[in-house]
């Protein structure tokens, strides 16, 4: 395929973005103000079918509760040979917040707001199946549309997704999706190759000791301070037990034990996270930080129970689909919108697919250069630049047609 027939191609997706994105604005909007939790996106749902159903594009039997699979059947494919097919997904659950900002569109549920870009996420898609429904002659295979409800909420959805048989049923060759970030700017992405975001754990630990009265703390087992020495010792863990050139990340992010200033309280409770870049070294934390909380527990004369709560695995970007979405977004966007994105120690549920089908995710800009500090994915104040949506669409849509395309003619 020449590049003059990707500028070409490129050229129309950017005319059709353009006209599109007062619509896709208006429905990331109407999202924004009507978010559901993750396993509760109902009325999301519905939404993203009427719309579907607006373009011609009929859902598939559903996976799960909620959520939305489509197909859009290309017109371009050879009348001979397999139909490859590229999947596109959007998560479209929201978080238990409260939203602070002050704009005209504020969420209308109580304690409940997008506050990580899944409106945008989805209007996005939405937006791209817009788009590729205007050029189904250029499309040389089949798009699949994933909505795919929980990304938030372990165990995830993807997973479910999966075991329900989504990509048995439907056969992608490659799955790509993007994520908001205000830390990059608007119009711009950023992309990794291989390990991308960490294996995130939940760490819970319980200490049992014996209470007492504070004057006499040699008369009890005092799980306050063993707990300010297992939290101490699990610090070794990543400066000791990991390679320095592996990342790795243990934080106790509560503790909560006693009630007033002359008990020694019974019992401690701590919850924290671990994040990795490496199964292997994930494996070796698991057990390590076990046995060290174990042990320092039993130099205080007091008992620790210990769960780990695995979550989501490391995603791994394949390379080669990353070059393909790296060269697209460049003819797309252009060189200077397209930038190296380091490792993140933020975990996402998309590695379940990237585990099962090669393809890539990335940072997709929502930042400007006045952008407020406390405009941060997972706070009530975030407060994505709406042009984004016009970036997004654009690139899902012309990076299908070019993934589909191959090496034939568009």
């Amino acid at each position: 395929m020449h590049n003059e027939a990707f500028s070409t191609i490129a050229a129309r997706v950017l005319e059709a973005a353009s006209k599109l994105y007062p619509e896709v604005a208006a429905l990331r909007r109407h999202l924004h103000q009507y978010p559901e939790l993750s396993y509760q996106e109902f009325k999301t749902t519905a939404f993203i079918k009427e719309y579907l159903a607006q373009l011609g594009i009929e859902a598939e039997p559903p996976l799960m509760e909620t959520g939305v699979v489509a197909l859009l059947r290309g017109e371009g494919a050879a009348l001979s040979g397999e139909r490859r097919t590229v999947a596109l997904r959007a998560d479209i659950d929201a978080l238990p917040l409260q939203e602070e900002n002050r704009h005209g569109f504020c969420s209308t549920v109580d304690g409940c707001m997008h506050a990580c870009g899944h409106d945008m996420h989805t209007a996005m898609l939405l937006g791209a199946a817009a788009v590729l429904s205007g050029m189904k002659a250029e499309l040389k295979g089949d798009v699949l549309l994933v909505f795919q409800p929980a990304e938030e909420k372990a165990p995830g959805g993807a997973r479910p997704m999966i075991e329900a048989g989504l990509l048995k049923k439907y056969k992608p060759s490659a799955i790509f999706a993007q994520h908001c970030f205000s830390s990059v700017r608007s119009g711009s992405v950023a992309m990794c190759k291989g390990g991308f975001m960490a294996a995130a754990d939940e760490l819970y630990i319980t200490i049992h000791g014996q209470g007492g009265h504070a004057s006499s703390p040699h008369k009890t087992r005092d799980p306050i301070l063993a707990s300010a020495h297992i939290i101490t010792a699990l610090q070794h863990l990543v400066s000791r037990v990991a390679p320095p050139h592996e990342p790795a990340v243990l934080s106790i992010a509560s503790i909560n034990g006693g009630h007033a200033t002359n008990i020694i309280p019974g019992k401690v409770a701590m919850m924290g996270t671990m994040r990795t870049m490496n199964e292997e070294l994930r494996a070796l934390l698991h057990e390590k930080f076990e046995k060290t909380v174990r042990q320092v527990a039993a130099a205080f004369d007091v008992e620790a129970d210990v769960e780990i709560r695995s979550g989501y695995p490391v995603l791994y970007n394949d390379p080669a689909m990353t070059d393909l979405a790296w060269d697209a977004a460049k003819e797309y966007l252009g060189d200077e919108k397209v930038h190296p994105s380091a490792p993140l120690m933020t975990a996402e549920d998309f590695a379940y697919y990237l585990r099962e089908c090669p393809g890539s995710f990335w940072q997709l800009g929502t930042g400007l250069e006045d952008t407020a500090r406390g405009n941060l994915l997972h706070s009530p104040t975030f407060d994505p630049d709406e042009h984004a949506l016009e970036t997004g669409m654009g690139l899902m849509s012309y990076l299908a047609l070019r993934y589909l395309a191959g090496g034939r003619e568009l």
